[in-house]
């Protein structure tokens, strides 16, 4: 595979890492009264490459998952993000 096609995968898995980190410091944040990451944030994160992270930290740290935009959008943008990789992989043959 091309450099290219590795620094975007690279840059995926960063962006899925800082996701699930966001996801474990804004619950440890709503537990101890601190204050919290918009919102806002965690899905623009999740947006630009973070979605497997997002959900997997959703998941993980059981954080949010009664709101029904980050049950059912986290997955949604898991799945363009995986489609994402997907394309990469495929046109880089």
């Amino acid at each position: 595979m091309s450099t290219i096609v590795w620094l975007l995968l690279g840059y995926l898995f960063v962006m899925s890492v800082f996701a699930f980190i966001l996801f474990g410091n804004d619950k440890a944040a709503a537990r101890s009264g601190r204050r919290r990451i918009p919102e806002r944030t965690l899905f623009t994160v999740s947006l630009l490459g973070g979605g497997v992270g997002a959900w997997a930290g959703m998941l993980a740290w059981r954080h949010k998952t009664r709101h029904a935009s980050f049950r059912f959008g986290l997955p949604l943008l898991a799945v363009l993000n995986l489609a994402i990789i997907g394309a990469i992989a495929y046109y880089a043959r």
